[in-house]
């Protein structure tokens, strides 16, 4: 027996209290900490990247959340009185294990998520309403820090600056492209280009080791026949409640729900079932269904669907343009979701294990 329900009839209604509550890590990294992630020791930047993060996340621990910028007393030690640390590394060294470590490790109020994210809650609270709301947190941080877009980047920038100067500590990782073989690596010297004055206030941490990402994009398996998608749902998710829509149809509905609630618009769904997949072809549709699809990654739900494969799912021009970072990111973690629904046994959809030293 399946629950079906449908994301495209959801409008969720979302208070600037239940917005705030999503900053927390996802459930892939709910549970980490420094001791589950596992220094390669080849690379001794690893095991150095962790003594660093403790001691900055101890300082930020021991400092009273308040909008006054507060110094530490006793000899102070090069993190005591920057803005922030900066994890510069390549794609899947353990990043975003190392960021949510740090805010588990810090009591109080605090907050993490992507840099998309934070732009969706400027956009949903307004810039000031979002600077005092953070304003009064110890810690504030931030994953895949992107360049994408300048607008954005300036916006990130302010509001790191605003945060900072009210005595909030920041962290930030960088965003990195697959199949780049380091090319397109955002580097720290381009970081602190971007956020300016923050610059010389940043601890940068360089994180180095094996790329354990496929490079380029994993094939994903096959769409199911239209005539065997609801057989092929029952199979797979039974006991689950499942949303079912057609793909066109949630795209358009992706229109009218705020990028910033699509987190809420997922509760309680087990998994996902889209007819007939085709390829989406303008640029702003795009984007907000990439917000979608790293939703359903960081809750681990299953996606079957029909119609087109999803390494089809996004342009030619998409893939190869500036925003292709989100684009690639978007097609590996939706495989990955697809992967997990047709090679999962029935009625037992499990998380993909991550190992402790990567990055999701």
């Amino acid at each position: 027996m399946v629950h079906v329900e449908q994301l495209s009839t959801r409008r969720p209604a979302v208070s600037v209290e239940d917005l705030l509550k999503g900053f927390v890590p996802s459930p892939r990294f709910g549970e980490v900490s420094f001791g589950s992630y596992r220094p390669d020791p080849s690379q001794p930047s690893q095991a150095e990247a962790v003594r660093e993060l403790e001691d900055f996340g101890s300082h930020v621990a021991a400092t009273p959340a308040s909008g006054l910028r507060r110094l530490f007393g006793g000899k102070a030690k090069k993190t005591d009185s920057r803005a922030g640390i900066y994890l510069d590394g390549g794609f899947g060294v353990g990043k975003t294990h190392l960021l949510s470590s740090l805010w588990h490790q810090v009591e109080g109020p605090k907050a993490i998520g992507t840099f998309v994210e934070y732009t969706n809650l400027v956009g949903a609270l307004s810039f000031r309403k979002t600077v005092e709301a953070l304003s009064s947190y110890k810690l504030v941080c931030i994953d895949e820090f992107e360049l994408d877009d300048p607008g954005d980047t300036v916006l990130m920038s302010r509001l790191m600056r605003e945060l900072a100067d009210a005595g909030v500590k920041l962290a930030a990782t960088s965003n990195t492209l697959p199949g780049a073989l380091g090319d397109g690596r955002f580097a720290a010297v381009d970081f602190q280009r971007e956020i300016q004055v923050l610059a010389d206030q940043f601890e940068i941490l360089h994180i180095d080791g094996e790329d354990f990402r496929h490079r380029g994009l994993p094939t994903p398996p096959q769409p199911v026949l239209n005539s065997d998608l609801d057989a092929t749902m029952r199979r797979e998710f039974a006991g689950k409640t499942v949303a079912v829509d057609d793909f066109g149809t949630l795209v358009d509905h992706l229109a009218g729900v705020h990028p910033s609630r699509y987190r809420q618009l997922l509760d309680g769904i087990d998994a996902v079932v889209w007819r007939n997949v085709h390829t989406i072809t303008e640029q702003s549709v795009a984007l907000r269904f990439v917000v979608l699809a790293d939703r359903l990654y960081d809750r681990d739900v299953p996606i079957l669907g029909s119609g087109a494969p999803l390494d089809t799912l996004f342009t030619p021009e998409m893939m190869a343009g500036g925003y292709q970072k989100k684009y690639f990111r978007a097609v590996s973690r939706l495989t990955a979701l697809a992967r997990e629904a047709q090679e999962a046994p029935a009625a037992d959809i499990a998380p993909v294990p991550q190992p402790a030293g990567r990055d999701a």
